[in-house]
């Protein structure tokens, strides 16, 4: 599997709370019976690993190159990928060196020569068009960008609803350019309810509600980029890209935690203020006794427990949560073309 994506959780974990938790693309592996894929600048993505697939992924980056733009970037090489975390007593200052978009698909057709080079052009092209591809990005570009501070530079540009077409505008750029490059089978998932994690609840909502203006972020874009996913499929005369519907999948269980084994979809296992919203989990945060009971594993991201829900909606779920059809439906539309 080729995984590209801006959601890889960027977490320093307590010693006492090692964090052992599978992802989203960790759980599809899994299901497709193919084990983890690498880092792609893994010193360890050598020979047979190639075949496996490789992750492109950074944490903190979006569609747009300026999201992101708060972390120290230096990007002064292309062999190094690094979090240097430095606690002070209330506060947190962090450095990553974040690979932007452009860059992972530069990488991706890196893989391709190598591939090239391990197993011939044909055989490499033919990895390649098997290969499924995991894409997920765009919620940085709201809350590291638009809502990043008050009168952002983006903000002011756009309103959101010319924020979002743009969005989906440059996304489509992307795709297209991963179409160009042999992907043949995208998975691409939207937005979850982002006014609804930990972090935004103990920034912008003492009360507990969902923070409004995120959800209308999330209402506006997350329709959109369904749309603007047909219009690829239609323009390539196949069903090359798929839709999952993070946002309700995410919605359900936030909404009635209980119907999923969660004690709370509020408060994050790992973190620390209000929710364990504020900051990185860190050797001082605040660390639930059991994190299947907990819809958040930390500010931001869905714990193991809720991931694994999101991924049965990806390989099984109805039109409601994949369109224009589930994982599973995708896979064997291929296999039958082949037989």
């Amino acid at each position: 599997m080729l995984h590209l994506t801006a959601l890889i959780p960027l977490t320093v974990v307590p010693p006492a709370a090692s964090r052992t938790e599978k992802n989203i693309p960790d759980f599809i592996s899994e299901a497709l019976g193919s084990v983890p894929t690498l880092p792609y600048l893994s010193p360890e993505l050598q020979g047979d690993r190639l075949l496996v697939g490789a992750n492109f992924a950074s944490a903190g980056i979006g569609i747009l190159n300026d999201t992101g733009i708060q972390f120290v970037n230096t990007e002064t090489s292309d062999s190094t990928f690094s979090l240097t975390f430095q606690p002070h007593f209330d506060t947190f200052s962090w450095q990553i060196n974040i690979i932007r978009m452009y860059k992972q698909l530069k990488y991706f057709e890196q893989y391709q020569a190598r591939l090239t080079d391990l197993v011939g052009y044909d055989e490499a092209t033919r990895i390649v068009n098997d290969a499924l591809v995991l894409i997920t990005v765009g919620g940085n570009d709201f809350v590291n960008n638009y809502y990043l501070i008050p009168f952002s530079p983006r903000s002011r540009q756009f309103s959101l609803p010319d924020y979002v077409r743009y969005l989906i505008s440059e996304y489509k750029k992307l795709l297209m350019r991963l179409y160009d490059l042999g992907a043949r089978k995208v998975l691409v998932t939207g937005t979850g309810p982002m006014g609804c994690v930990p972090a935004e609840l103990a920034m912008r909502s003492p009360s507990g509600e969902c923070a409004a203006e995120l959800q209308r972020a999330a209402a506006l874009y997350n329709p959109q980029l369904v749309d603007m996913i047909n219009e690829l499929n239609s323009q390539y005369g196949a069903n090359i890209f798929i839709a999952a519907n993070t946002q309700q999948q995410t919605t359900d269980f936030i909404n009635d935690p209980a119907a999923y084994g969660f004690t709370t979809s509020k408060v994050a296992c790992c973190g620390q203020g209000p929710y364990n919203g504020l900051g990185l989990c860190t050797a001082i945060s605040n660390v639930c006794p059991n994190r299947d009971l907990y819809a958040f594993w930390d500010a931001f991201h869905p714990s193991e427990k809720a991931n694994g829900i999101i991924v049965n909606m990806i390989l099984s779920g109805s039109t409601n949560y994949m369109k224009p059809m589930n994982l599973s439906s995708l896979l064997a539309l291929d296999t039958k073309t082949k037989t």
